[in-house]
């Protein structure tokens, strides 16, 4: 499997819930992860990670784990920050087919990656996103 995008679920589920991804997101991850191939984590997952902490919604742990994960050299766990070429493809995620902008922003990074995108959520799914679940 060459590289991929992560959806900010499969982000926190990759590192601390496993068994909540598919078995196809989990093979296409582990995949990657055997070709030392780049797994790249966009920095709205980020951005959506720390609002869940500061929510209570995912322990601090979680973030921490992440951002370790992030820093390690062995890791290939990548960020894939915001840039005016990601803005530019938002264009592409039509809006009335994914609403949210987070995950707009996750689908135009994928797309200008040329990447598929590990993600559960149904209205990316239902995109002309490439994705896997």
């Amino acid at each position: 499997m060459s590289s991929l995008v992560l959806d900010t679920h499969a982000t926190v589920w990759s590192l601390v819930a496993r068994k909540r991804l598919s078995a196809n997101a989990t093979a296409a991850i582990d995949s990657a992860n055997a070709a030392n191939a780049s797994v790249f984590v966009p920095t709205i997952c980020i951005v959506e990670i720390t609002y869940l902490v500061e929510k209570a919604r995912l322990p601090a742990a979680v973030k921490t784990q992440l951002l370790a994960a992030l820093d390690d050299p062995t890791s290939n766990l990548v960020v894939a920050p915001l840039d005016l070429d990601i803005a530019d493809r938002l264009e592409h995620v039509e809006r009335d087919q994914v609403p949210d902008m987070p995950d707009r922003i996750i689908a135009a990074t994928a797309v200008h990656l040329g990447l598929p995108l590990i993600s559960r959520d149904r209205k990316i799914r239902a995109s002309n996103v490439t994705t896997i679940w």
